[in-house]
């Protein structure tokens, strides 16, 4: 494999973690970050209409332990996009991420995301705007193809659209996207993946710095993939095992773990809860980025269990410190 010049975001895409709606939250990110010092990590898709006639600060605002960090915009219009592309940069976001992926039927309607595999002529369009108006990286996330197209035609021609435009970094989802007939859930399970196809776009575009995407759930699998690519980006499996997953992730850079185990790291994090409830929020804003912290570990029910129950009936600070000590307590190996 031909070698990419690397930049240290770059760098930082060797492993990172995918953009989820309503899951990649600042303090999912937060979570993320203390496991792991490594990762690129990826907000939830902002909307650039959203971004540019809302609020930029409930929608932007992150803390700065979070670097490296990504801001993933959804749209199709090239100027709205550059605008939004401009205020994310402003903001302090290590690159700026066009969704080409996402097969909702809320993107769909709007003519974003996966639909915009048919329009390649408008993604150069948009990401030329983007990269001018953003001083900072512009990349693609998009899948192998949607609906009836053929994948091995669709995709090179539309890495050739992207190199051509000034693009560099791609991440490739290794599944088509079927805008007719299934749910997005579906779309990320049904289409069977293509890993073979994306490992051979690498091999054609050398220059490209290209991360595969879909279905990798464990970092034995995404160092099987380092061996062809150049990154793997992991979504759910991330999400679901955090110490399986970020806990080990910065190995692969050579680097030993922050913490031994999650229990240490589930102590560490209690600064971050207790941080969190003093500024007003509430205890499952935070926690339920946790749950899975010690999957298949002897006491991951009672954990799960108590974080989950017992954050409906802490009422303030004291009682919800109470409620994570006690699911602490849980995982806590006998004297």
């Amino acid at each position: 494999m031909t070698p990419v010049q690397n930049n240290g975001i770059a760098d930082a895409a060797r492993l990172s973690v995918a953009p989820m709606m309503d899951w990649t939250d600042r303090l999912c990110r937060r979570v993320h970050r203390l496991l792991s010092r490594r990762a690129l990590l990826y907000t939830e898709m902002v909307t650039a209409q959203a971004l540019i006639h809302g609020d930029p600060a409930r929608l932007l605002d992150f803390d700065a332990t979070e670097h490296p960090v990504a801001l993933q915009l959804g749209g199709s219009d090239p100027a709205q996009l550059a605008e939004a592309a401009r205020i994310g940069a402003d903001w302090g976001y290590d690159e700026i991420n066009l969704n080409v992926g996402c097969p909702s039927d809320r993107v769909q309607s709007g003519c974003f995301g996966a639909v915009l595999m048919t329009r390649p002529d408008l993604v150069t369009e948009c990401v030329a705007a983007m990269m001018a108006a953003s001083p900072v990286e512009v990349t693609v996330k998009c899948r192998i193809g949607v609906d009836d197209q053929t994948p091995e035609d669709v995709l090179p021609d539309f890495l050739h659209r992207m190199r051509d435009a000034g693009v560099r970094r791609i991440t490739i989802h290794a599944r088509k996207a079927w805008l007719q007939g299934l749910s997005p859930r579906e779309n990320r399970e049904v289409p069977p993946l293509d890993y073979p196809l994306v490992h051979r776009m690498k091999r054609e575009f050398p220059e490209l710095h290209l991360s595969i995407n879909g279905g990798i759930a464990s970092l034995d699998t995404a160092r099987g993939h380092l061996d062809a690519m150049d990154g793997v980006m992991i979504g759910r499996a991330a999400y679901h095992q955090p110490w399986d997953i970020l806990g080990q992730a910065d190995r692969l850079w050579g680097e030993e773990p922050r913490f031994a185990d999650p229990l240490e790291a589930a102590r560490a994090l209690r600064e971050l809860v207790d941080a969190h409830l003093t500024l007003g929020g509430r205890l499952h804003q935070v926690t339920r980025h946790m749950l899975g912290l010690f999957h298949g570990r002897p006491g991951a029910r009672g954990w799960r269990r108590q974080l989950s129950e017992g954050a409906s009936r802490a009422h303030d600070r004291a009682e919800a410190l109470a409620v994570y000590d006690a699911a602490l307590a849980e995982v806590m190996a006998p004297a």
